[in-house]
């Protein structure tokens, strides 16, 4: 989200919420008795917006003693059905704790709206760097751009590999029919969060739908699993310290992560410009592999192969659509004030015409 805070973006107390006004995002007096609660930390608490996400809305909680953490919550309403479930993404990184998957550790689990207005979790602050426009100096040399890649092909690995029954995950998702699901669950939230018409969006579904692969065995799938989705250790050598923002996350076809980190990843040659490039520009750097390399490198760890790469990248752009226009209708509607999201106008048109051109070749 935009690290802006609006006036009405944090109140003190319940009694400060005027009648009529938006809600808040967090309310102070409350969460500091929640906290309590937990033990988590003492003293006054403070709360600034972190993070460079554009959907849940991410905290960093400091109290007395040095004690920090980060909170998650949904954005303001109106919210899609089952859309910034929070209590969900919360469930999931608890059941991978004892996984090698890179998790952060969930500290606090609240699903009482009357604490803040909406459900939230409190999990530890991972300390390190997000690499978004540009790659810290201790690791940008062609060497350790290499091995960033090389570390965010082993972490998914390691998410795929999760015996996600084991993990207490039954239910999470069904392990069959993932593909079909995606295409229901993205075409029904288009017709809620669509602003204007746009016919490419209904002529990739169709392609989508015409053209699906098989899928293999069901693992956890992120969902939106990319660069800028990652933390990565302070100094050198790149070391991947954890995997962040898993609301899109289920049980699925893991192929489906590789269509979009690909989607999302950039090379030389690739045109320039729009949503794609402002969210994957930084690898077209020397020294960081090429989508050829990152499949290949998955391939060989996994023991799957990538096939019908130009389905699961449609996929992704046609998901990043929908996604995306839905954050669009929010920031007109004036429940956020996140500037980036009103840029999604003309971005959201961008990939439209971009998942066209990739299903369709024209």
């Amino acid at each position: 989200m935009s690290t802006s805070v609006a006036p009405d973006d944090i109140v003190f107390s319940l009694q400060q919420i005027a009648q009529g006004a938006r809600p808040p995002l967090l309310v102070i007096e409350p969460l500091g008795a929640f906290l309590d609660a937990h033990r988590l930390g003492e003293g006054e608490v403070r709360a600034r917006p972190i993070g460079e996400g554009h959907s849940n809305v991410t905290y960093l909680i400091e109290r007395d003693g040095e004690f920090e953490a980060v909170l998650r919550r949904p954005p303001r309403p109106p919210l899609p059905p089952s859309a910034h479930d929070v209590l969900r993404e919360a469930r999931l990184l608890r059941a991978l704790e004892t996984t090698p998957a890179r998790v952060p550790k969930v500290l606090a689990v609240c699903d009482e709206e009357t604490v803040i207005g909406c459900p939230f979790y409190v999990m530890e602050r991972a300390r390190g760097d997000v690499i978004v426009s540009q790659v810290p100096t201790a690791l940008d040399t062609p060497e350790q751009r290499r091995r960033i890649g090389e570390e965010l092909i082993d972490a998914l690995v390691e998410i795929h590999a999760v015996d996600w029954q084991a993990a207490g995950l039954e239910g999470f998702g069904k392990p069959t029919g993932y593909l079909e699901r995606q295409l229901r669950r993205f075409g029904g939230l288009w017709e809620i969060n669509r602003t204007r018409e746009l016919p490419e969006v209904e002529r990739v579904a169709r392609w989508l739908a015409e053209h699906m692969p098989a899928s293999g065995p069901a693992t956890i799938v992120h969902g939106d699993y990319r660069l800028g989705n990652t933390m990565f250790a302070p100094g050198s050598p790149a070391r991947l310290a954890a995997v962040l923002d898993w609301e899109m996350a289920t049980i699925g076809d893991p192929l489906a992560d590789i269509g979009y980190l690909c989607m999302f990843w950039t090379q030389e040659g690739d045109p320039g410009g729009g949503l794609r490039e402002h969210l994957g520009r930084v690898t077209r750097a020397e020294g960081f592999p090429t989508r050829a390399e990152l499949i290949g490198r998955y391939e060989e760890r996994s023991g799957r192969s990538m096939r019908d790469l130009r389905w699961y990248t449609t996929l992704a752009l046609w998901k990043s659509v929908v996604f995306m226009e839905g954050n669009y209708k929010r920031a007109i509607a004036g429940t956020t004030d996140d500037p980036y999201l009103k840029q999604f106008g003309d971005g959201v048109l961008e990939l439209a015409r971009q998942a066209q051109e990739v299903a369709y070749g024209k």
